[in-house]
């Protein structure tokens, strides 16, 4: 019994590690491997994919070198890597240590699996402590802090890990193979939907009483810890494999979230969230739990073996008890774990490729995520009759208890209230910022939400127009970049979706606003989505201008002439005579036919009297692409374009004299 709580123990630990490495992992494809749209989405895709390829030959080195030496030589790869990624600067040296890092928790998962049968407690509480952990965090990672508490929890979770690694593993048995299938996908299907603290709070932005637009919430992490819950109790409690309507149950809801997560509609983001976390628990438990008695193959116990080689390579001494596998049987049983845990981390790989290079190559993508729940789904169904002789290596109620504990801790400090309409006014002036913040991520390819927002306190903006904004991609490391960046600067935030809910554009502002109104613009070609996002600023004494915020999407090898042509005859309507600001990245110069179209519509350019005033990229600007367009009463000043690297644009700024009352 212990050695099974121990084995458990280091798969939950495991995960939470792997999870860490793929934070870092994943955006460094973008973000350093790539360069913005300048490097082809297949050429990314093939480079991520590589590796998890590379991945499927860790069975066979298992087999040739025994298990123990392997699962030894990555955990501490995996583990080193970790610790030294919350050190390094960014860059080519931060992607390949977060290579280093992935290569050896995909051998360590192999190793680990091929010595380990029931594996579903380890990653059902390895999935909740990474999620809970990093809601805490308000979705920003240890790694990137780099502060003393980051460091001891790091080296902390670390040492833990190895030193359960001291012990020697012995094989539990013949079976195991669903259960360690799964892993890649409910790791795909959980950091997307199911236990995203970033989709948690967003989908709970979607429900203030906007329609298809996102305000900050009260306690917008709240969902988190229901979702941890339920997926808790349907995952270490059996709770969906006692009879057969409950064991379709879970496979009913895990695809119901799916599909619901992939209609792209804030509103439905909710229900995905927790129907997904119910279904996916549900699906793990069907494939771990054991055979019923006189159904099933031969099992060994955590305390027992055969007499012969065990599944690491190594001699066992035991006796061969009647009905036990022998160990050749056990050996084989080993790889086929250990092959099944490397190609669902394949299928992980694959969907998470599929889906997010739709935005980049333009096909639909919301067959992905169902596609993925219909494998779980199918795995789960086919294992057979089920029943659960052997002890639980965990006690479900109190596990379920102590994590959900965790995860609740998250509304509580991290979710901060926002403030709005904290100074006296009307004012006289009003400063306007327009910001593409690609996603969090500097030019060395860190999440710098620090370096964000000291660029933008030091212009003490009024009003923020904020593009490329991320809600929870767990391409992007599951990050909320709105609510850090908002938290930080003390500013209220209303988000409308772009390329999907979680991804869009945002106006921060430390004013009221009212009236919130999205217009999606054609596509014209460009595969990420385009929209318009007009508020209204409520300054007092009846003074209420209008504040609208896009990102336009060109179409290959054009001017975004159409969108600009929508956003202009948008944006005037929604004035109706009022004060407007139009602001954004708006990929395109002055002088060009899509600049044209605003200045067509009886806007000013706000930024003419500092041009040229080259935006991007960040470290050598050469292109005027970020904007801020007004109409004639607002006659602006002081416009700058303050230096930085903390996204691939620099910010426009501009202060604005408001008419008379």
């Amino acid at each position: 019994m212990r050695q099974r709580q121990l084995a458990t123990a280091l798969v939950a630990l495991g995960v939470v590690l792997l999870t860490d490495v793929l934070r870092v992992w994943l955006p460094g494809i973008i973000t350093i491997f790539g360069q913005a749209a300048s490097t082809p989405a297949e050429l990314m895709g093939a480079f991520a994919l590589g590796w998890f390829v590379l991945a499927l030959a860790a069975p066979a080195l298992i087999r040739r070198a025994g298990s123990r030496p392997v699962t030894l030589a990555a955990a501490a790869l995996l583990a080193g890597t970790r610790l030294a990624l919350t050190a390094t600067p960014g860059g080519r040296t931060q992607l390949w240590l977060a290579t280093a890092g992935l290569v050896a928790g995909l051998v360590w998962l192999a190793g680990t699996a091929a010595t380990t049968e029931r594996p579903v407690p380890g990653l059902a509480v390895g999935l909740a402590v990474a999620a809970a952990g990093h809601a805490v965090l308000d979705t920003y990672d240890l790694v990137w802090w780099g502060r003393w508490e980051a460091w001891l929890v790091s080296a902390v979770l670390v040492v833990l890990f190895l030193a359960g690694h001291a012990r020697r593993p012995v094989p539990w048995g013949s079976g195991g193979a669903r259960a360690w299938l799964l892993a890649g996908p409910a790791l795909l299907l959980a950091g997307m939907v199911a236990l995203s603290p970033g989709l948690a709070r967003t989908a709970n932005s979607y429900l203030q009483g906007d329609p298809g637009v996102a305000r900050s919430p009260l306690l917008g992490l709240a969902p988190l810890p229901v979702a941890v819950a339920v997926f808790l109790v349907a995952a270490l409690t059996g709770a969906f494999v006692s009879s057969p309507w409950a064991r379709a149950g879970g496979p009913a809801a895990l695809l119901a979230g799916a599909v619901l997560f992939a209609l792209d509609r804030g509103n439905l983001l909710l229900p995905a969230l927790l129907l997904t976390a119910v279904g996916l628990g549900a699906c793990l438990a069907r494939t771990g739990a054991g055979p019923v008695a006189g159904t099933g193959g031969p099992a060994v116990d955590a305390g027992h073996t055969a007499h012969g080689p065990a599944a690491d390579g190594s001699a066992v001494d035991g006796e061969a008890t009647a009905g036990r596998a022998p160990a050749a049987g056990a050996a084989r049983a080993g790889a086929r774990r250990a092959y099944a845990a490397t190609a669902g981390m394949l299928v992980f790989a694959l969907a998470a490729v599929a889906y997010y290079s739709a935005y980049d190559l333009g096909y639909p993508n919301g067959w992905v995520p169902v596609a993925v729940a219909g494998l779980v789904a199918a795995v789960a169904l086919t294992a057979g009759p089920v029943g659960d002789p052997a002890p639980r290596a965990l006690p479900p109620v109190r596990t379920t208890a102590a994590v959900t504990a965790l995860a609740l801790l998250a509304p509580l400090v991290a979710d901060d209230v926002a403030v709005v309409g904290n100074r006296s006014g009307p004012p006289a002036r009003l400063t306007v910022a327009a910001y593409n913040i690609r996603m969090g991520f500097g030019l060395d390819g860190r999440l710098d939400l620090p370096g964000l927002a000291g660029i933008l306190r030091r212009q003490d903006p009024d009003v923020v127009v904020l593009s490329e904004v991320d809600r929870g991609w767990l391409l992007n490391g599951g990050h909320d970049t709105l609510d850090l960046l908002a938290d930080r600067l003390g500013m209220a935030y209303v988000f409308a979706p772009a390329a999907d809910p979680l991804w869009g554009d945002a106006v921060l502002s430390r004013w009221p606003v009212t009236a919130p109104r999205t217009l999606p613009l054609p596509a014209v070609g460009a595969p990420t989505g385009a929209q318009a996002l007009a508020v209204t600023v409520d300054l007092g004494d009846g003074v209420r201008p209008a504040v609208v915020s896009t990102h336009l999407q060109p179409p290959p090898g054009r001017q975004p002439v159409v969108q600009a042509r929508a956003v202009a005859e948008f944006a005037t309507a929604y004035a109706g005579g009022r004060p407007l600001v139009v602001a954004g990245d708006m990929n395109t110069e002055p002088g060009d036919a899509a600049f044209a179209e605003f200045t067509r519509a009886g806007l000013v350019d706000a930024l003419a009297a500092a041009r040229p005033l080259p935006t991007s990229p960040a470290d050598r600007p050469r292109e005027q692409i970020d904007h801020v367009f007004v109409t004639p009463g607002l006659r602006p000043g002081d416009v700058a374009a303050p230096p930085g690297t903390a996204s691939d644009h620099l910010p426009v700024v501009v202060t604005l004299t408001l008419p008379p009352a």
